[in-house]
């Protein structure tokens, strides 16, 4: 069954790093891995998020998976708007729970306001 989550994710055509709750990236789809090229690409698997984070970005990091182990019903939080870099999104990050509701890790989502036929 992994194959068919990992297929979704990499059908994604928005960047999806996915960290453990110990903010260990441990996946990047092919979006994000050409994304963050510059970053080091595939090679920032295994690293901490941290590393290519500033220390703002790092405490909303930090106060957002405070929040999703503190209230196992969230599990989307808004983060900012994107609009440069040819880009206009509302980005988020999103909770990763297992069977019993569990934080396990979460990712950072995309999510495009430009209408599929203006691209």
């Amino acid at each position: 069954m992994n194959e068919f989550y990992k297929a979704v994710v990499d059908a994604d055509d928005a960047p999806i790093v996915i960290c453990d709750t110990e903010h260990t990236i441990i996946y990047m789809n092919p979006t994000a891995i050409k994304r963050y090229e510059k970053r080091g690409g595939e090679n920032l698997i295994g690293q901490s998020v941290f590393d290519c984070h500033n220390a703002h970005s790092k405490e909303i990091i930090l106060s957002v998976v405070a929040k999703f182990m503190a209230s196992p019903d969230l599990n989307k939080v808004y983060t900012y708007a994107k609009n440069w870099g040819g880009e206009d999104s509302d980005v988020y990050m999103v909770a990763l729970r297992d069977g019993s509701g569990a934080l396990i890790g979460y990712y950072e989502k995309h999510e495009s306001r430009i209408h599929e036929a203006e691209r």
